[in-house]
């Protein structure tokens, strides 16, 4: 365990220094849930039965789950880097603990990820989003989105690890911008019909959502919901420990077999 730590803060130091090398990515990835806040917060809000501020508070919390979904999609471009322009294989035959790679590149993203709250939180306290609770349940709801940061990050760690180019990565990732409509990030799903609410709310972003909602303050827990909405703390580490379990060793055997 020591060797993982070590091999791992040295690998954490390497994933740091490279998103520092990109601010352009680093200043879009940052950019862009802000962009969606007021987008969305001002079309979508005045197409709602939700009052406008009212939308903007629902949507904050979404928009937040929504941000750390895209842990795939950063997990899976830069896992696809390093092994198409040979860096995975270089790292392969230094002497240290196989999972330090992978574990350093997703701790890396969540400290990217927790900076990048803030700007966004400073704008929905603009448009007039709120913590409503206490600010120990406000500290819960935001370790409870690292903690799904970091399971999603390892899902894009795996799936990179498994993509034949950076352009297939890069397209698949794209393809993750699907998830969150298929929950209730956006939208209450009492309104949708039986067999998509169902989808909607089993999809792991929709508990992660409604835990924040609840914690913040913003938005009741919907009655009649599925088991992981109806319970969404309990439902959200459930998915976050299901995601870990299952992604994190085969990030790790993949990365440490290779293709082969």
């Amino acid at each position: 365990m020591s060797m993982l730590a070590y091999d791992g803060t040295a690998m954490l130091g390497r994933q740091l220094q490279r998103i520092r090398n990109t601010p352009g990515l680093l200043i879009l990835t940052q950019t862009m849930p802000i962009t969606m806040l007021l987008f969305f917060g001002y079309v979508f809000g005045s197409a709602l039965a939700m009052p406008g501020e009212e939308y903007r508070s629902f949507l904050v919390p979404g928009l937040l789950v929504a941000t750390a979904a895209n842990g795939i999609m950063t997990g899976m471009f830069q896992a696809a880097q390093d092994v198409h322009r040979g860096v995975t294989d270089r790292l392969r035959t230094l002497p240290i603990s196989r999972a330090a790679v992978p574990l350093g590149q997703s701790v890396a993203d969540v400290l990217v990820t927790a900076v990048g709250m803030v700007p966004f939180l400073l704008v929905g306290l603009a448009v007039g989003w709120r913590v409503e609770k206490s600010p120990l349940q406000a500290v819960g709801a935001i370790g409870l989105l690292l903690l799904f940061r970091f399971a999603t990050t390892w899902i894009g760690i795996f799936l990179g690890l498994l993509t034949r180019s950076e352009e297939a990565a890069g397209q698949l990732g794209g393809a993750t911008f699907v998830l969150p409509l298929l929950s209730n990030a956006y939208i209450p799903t009492e309104g949708l019909p039986g067999w998509l609410r169902t989808l909607a709310e089993w999809n792991p972003i929709s508990a992660v959502t409604t835990a924040l909602r609840d914690l913040f303050g913003n938005a009741p827990v919907p009655e009649g919901a599925a088991w992981p909405v109806a319970h969404p703390i309990a439902g959200s580490l459930m998915w976050c420990a299901v995601l870990l379990a299952v992604f994190a060793p085969l990030a790790v055997r993949r990365y440490a077999h290779g293709e082969g």
